[in-house]
């Protein structure tokens, strides 16, 4: 056995030993882990409710889980899909507010996800050109915009955009909404579930598609391999740098089709909860792989909402450190199991 054998492994694991120490963690709480596990899986996948918001928080995970991933294969950590996020959806509800509410939705809903997708897209060639041009390091730059996406997107909030005496904008325009999917299917779910979840879908397959099906997916693997490598094969790397954040901007702002588009309908201050900080675990766990991210996404996404299902029997707490356990188990197993075993 040698760590190329274990590394297919390690996500189920990773996931494995956080739920056996979060079992440890729950116990020591007083409490039976059976019973706040088989409570977490009726509250949420026996429930039609519970899958739907599960289906809904997931949703928003794929789209940050894919703006974290694709960069990942240039060997760039996109910290930023937070702001990235927020700037998407804050650039669609502008959008969709200075549309006229009788705008039929198949001019609507193009021109509010394309402004989402391009706000995130500007958002993150920003430390894409400050990578390229400066040398300035991606994480550092990222991490940074994301607190200048909240200054701004707050002042603005503030003094201009906010409905008086609350902290959300007005609606937007009624023909980009997205239908639930109570609606679509005649379900009976009432949950906040909606529309955007074919277009995750979509973005998934599309970004598997680009990075295993092309010859430019092909390049950027490449560079992310080796980029001196790629250079003397004649592949320019800067523009590689800069196509994938504009790439990962953009699927972070399409996930204000989840939130602006399918649920709120308006934006308001506090919409993106962290789904983006959530989106590099998200991606980590999946390792990065656009098919992986869906699973990674929806088992963040139970933990999230589960935790809240059952906090009348634990903290919710404990179902953050369990998401923080699965990263750390992630990132320490090849590393540990590589010292018993040959490599």
């Amino acid at each position: 056995m040698n760590r190329k054998s274990i590394q297919p492994f390690v996500p189920t694991l990773s996931v494995l030993l956080a739920l056996a120490a979060g079992s440890l963690i729950i116990a020591a709480t007083g409490s039976s882990p059976l019973e706040v596990y088989s409570k977490m899986f009726r509250s949420t996948f026996a429930s039609g409710y519970g899958t739907g918001q599960v289906i809904f928080r997931a949703t928003t995970l794929v789209f940050t889980g894919l703006a974290v991933a694709l960069p990942f294969r240039v060997r760039l950590f996109n910290i930023g899909a937070e702001g990235q996020l927020l700037m998407g959806s804050f650039a669609a509800a502008l959008c969709g507010i200075s549309l006229p509410q009788e705008t039929p939705a198949i001019i609507a809903l193009p021109a509010v996800l394309l402004s989402a997708m391009a706000a995130g897209s500007f958002w993150a060639l920003i430390a894409g050109l400050l990578k390229v041009r400066h040398g300035v390091n991606e994480v550092i730059s990222s991490i940074m915009l994301n607190f200048i996406a909240l200054g701004i997107t707050g002042y603005l909030m503030t003094t201009r955009f906010a409905v008086p005496s609350t902290v959300h904008t007005p609606l937007v325009a009624e023909g980009s909404h997205l239908p639930g999917l109570d609606a679509l299917f005649g379900l009976s779910w009432h949950s906040p579930a909606n529309l955007s979840v074919l277009l995750a879908i979509c973005a998934t397959a599309g970004s598997a598609i680009l990075l295993y099906g092309s010859r430019y997916g092909f390049d950027m693997i490449a560079v992310g391999l080796s980029p001196e490598a790629a250079r003397h094969a004649g592949i320019n790397t800067d523009t590689h740098t800069l196509s994938a954040m504009a790439m990962g901007g953009a699927l972070a702002g399409l996930g204000a089709a989840n939130l602006v588009l399918g649920y709120k309908h308006w934006f308001e201050t506090g919409l993106t909860s962290g789904a983006g900080f959530m989106g590099i675990a998200v991606a980590l766990l999946a390792g990065a792989h656009p098919a992986w991210i869906v699973f990674s996404a929806l088992l963040f996404a139970w933990l999230d909402y589960g935790g809240l299902a059952v906090n009348t029997l634990v903290p919710k707490d404990i179902f953050m450190m369990l998401q923080g356990l699965t990263i750390l188990a992630m990132i320490s197993f090849p590393a540990i199991l590589g010292k018993f075993i040959r490599k």
